[in-house]
C-alpha cells in the first residue's frame, strides 16, 4: 500500500523533462455555418513538440468524446488548438461525424487523432476506412489502438494493421491508448510506438512517473487523457461552488511535466473550453497543490486510481477497474448513457453478477475506494 506521504509528494512534484518542436499541417473539405461570436478567452497558446514526430502541438488539446455541440470544437480550432482527438466507437460511432463536419476546412490547421477498437488486422483497417469517410478527411495524423491495458493486447497483427495503413498513406503516425501506462511501457517500446495517449491525473501512483520518463527520453509523443480525475464533479451535488478552481488546478498539474506534449481533456460548452484556453498561460503553484490535495481526500472513496492492483481478484471475474470506470462515466462525467453502453459490452455473465450477494468483498483497494459500493451502484444503475 503507498503511503499517503509517497502521495502527496508526487501530487506536488512532477518531473522536469526536455521539449522542443517543429510543426505540421493536413487537408479537408468546406467549412459548416459561422460559429456564433464570443469573446476570446484570456490567456495564450503554448506549443510542445510530440516525440519524434516532430509536430507542434497545443499543450491543451481537445478531448471530443462527450461532446455534443459542435460549435464549441469549431471555436476551439479558430482560438488556435490544434489538437483534437475522437475514436470510431465515441457516441456509438456518431463522434466523428460530428467532429469532421465541425472542423471543415479547418482540418488544414489541426492534428487529427482517432483510435481503432477491432481486434484483427482486417477489422482494423475496415474501420480506419470508416473513420476517414466520417471525419471528411483522406487520412489521420494519429491512428491509436484503442485501450490497450496488457502488453499481449498491443498484438503483432493490430500492429501491421497500422504500418500497412501508414504505407498506404491513410495514417501518419502509429499510436495506442492505455489506462495502465506503466504495465505496457515496455511493450509499447518493444513495438516502437511512436505516440501513447495514457491516463495521468494528480491521483495516480508515483510509478506513472518513471514510465512517463522512459517513453519521453525514447522519443515518444504523450497525450495525457483523464486529467481531471474523474471530471471532479466529487458527491457534492453543485460541485463547482465547493471547489471551484480544481479542474484548473488539476490540468496545471499534468502540464507541469513536460514530459507530456498535450492534454486532452473533455469539454462540453465553452466556459470548460474558455478555462481550459487559459490554463495553457498558467503554472502550476504551491495554491494549486493545496487545492488538489483537499480534493483528493474528497474524492478518496469513490474515484479508481487506474493502480491494476484489484486485476484478477474479483471471485466472480470482474474487471473491477473498467466497472469502476464505467460508474464514473455516469455519476462524474455526466454521461450515463456512456457508462451503460461500456457496462452493456460486458459479457452476459459478468452482466449478472450482483456484489451484494456476496457476504463480503474480496477487493480491498489501497487506496480506500469502496469498490464493492461503487460496484453495486454501477449495477444497480446500468443493469
Amino acid at each position: 500500500m503507498k503511503s499517503d506521504s509517497s502521495r502527496r509528494s508526487f501530487l506536488a512534484a512532477g518531473l522536469a523533462l526536455p521539449a522542443a518542436g517543429l510543426a505540421t499541417t493536413t487537408s479537408r473539405p468546406d467549412d459548416p455555418a459561422p460559429v456564433p461570436q464570443r469573446d476570446a478567452a484570456p490567456g495564450k497558446l503554448t506549443y510542445r513538440v510530440l516525440g519524434k514526430t516532430g509536430l507542434k502541438v497545443t499543450s491543451v488539446g481537445f478531448g471530443c468524446m462527450i461532446t455534443s455541440d459542435p460549435t464549441v470544437i469549431t471555436r476551439a480550432a479558430d482560438m488556435g488548438i490544434n489538437y483534437f482527438d475522437t475514436s470510431r466507437g465515441y457516441q456509438h460511432g456518431q463522434n466523428e461525424r460530428m467532429v469532421g463536419a465541425a472542423l471543415g476546412a479547418r482540418r488544414k490547421n489541426i492534428i487529427l487523432s482517432s483510435k481503432v477498437d477491432a481486434r484483427d488486422k482486417a477489422g482494423a483497417l475496415q474501420e480506419l476506412d470508416t473513420s476517414l469517410r466520417e471525419l471528411g478527411t483522406d487520412h489521420l495524423d494519429i491512428w491509436h489502438l484503442h485501450g490497450k491495458d496488457k502488453p499481449e493486447d498491443i498484438s503483432d497483427e493490430l500492429l501491421d494493421a497500422q504500418h500497412t495503413a501508414k504505407q498506404q498513406g491513410k495514417i501518419r503516425f502509429i499510436a495506442v491508448s492505455t489506462h495502465q501506462l506503466p504495465k505496457v511501457a515496455d511493450r509499447l517500446l518493444e513495438a516502437k510506438v511512436e505516440v501513447v495517449t495514457a491516463a495521468y491525473n494528480f491521483t495516480m501512483d508515483p510509478s506513472w512517473g518513471p514510465a512517463i520518463e522512459k517513453l519521453h527520453a525514447a522519443g515518444v509523443g504523450l497525450v495525457g487523457m483523464k486529467v481531471m480525475a474523474g471530471g471532479l464533479r466529487g458527491r457534492d451535488p453543485k460541485p463547482q461552488m465547493k471547489r471551484p478552481d480544481a479542474p484548473a488546478s488539476a490540468l496545471k498539474w499534468v502540464l507541469h511535466n513536460p514530459g507530456i506534449s498535450t492534454t486532452v481533456p473533455s469539454m462540453t460548452d465553452n466556459d470548460q473550453l474558455d478555462r481550459n484556453f487559459r490554463v495553457m498561460a498558467e503554472t502550476f503553484s504551491d495554491s494549486d497543490a493545496k487545492i488538489l490535495a483537499a480534493k483528493l481526500e474528497e474524492i478518496g472513496p469513490y474515484y479508481c486510481r487506474m493502480c491494476g492492483l484489484c486485476e484478477g481478484q474479483c471471485p466472480k471475474g470482474l474487471p473491477v477497474a473498467n466497472m469502476l470506470r464505467f460508474v464514473m462515466y455516469a455519476e462524474d462525467y455526466g454521461q450515463f448513457a456512456l457508462g451503460r453502453e461500456h457496462f452493456q459490452a460486458l459479457s452476459a455473465e459478468h452482466q449478472s453478477v450482483r456484489c451484494n450477494d456476496c457476504e463480503t468483498c474480496a477487493i480491498q483497494c489501497p487506496y480506500g475506494v469502496r469498490v464493492a459500493e461503487r460496484l453495486t451502484r454501477g449495477q444497480s444503475i446500468f443493469a
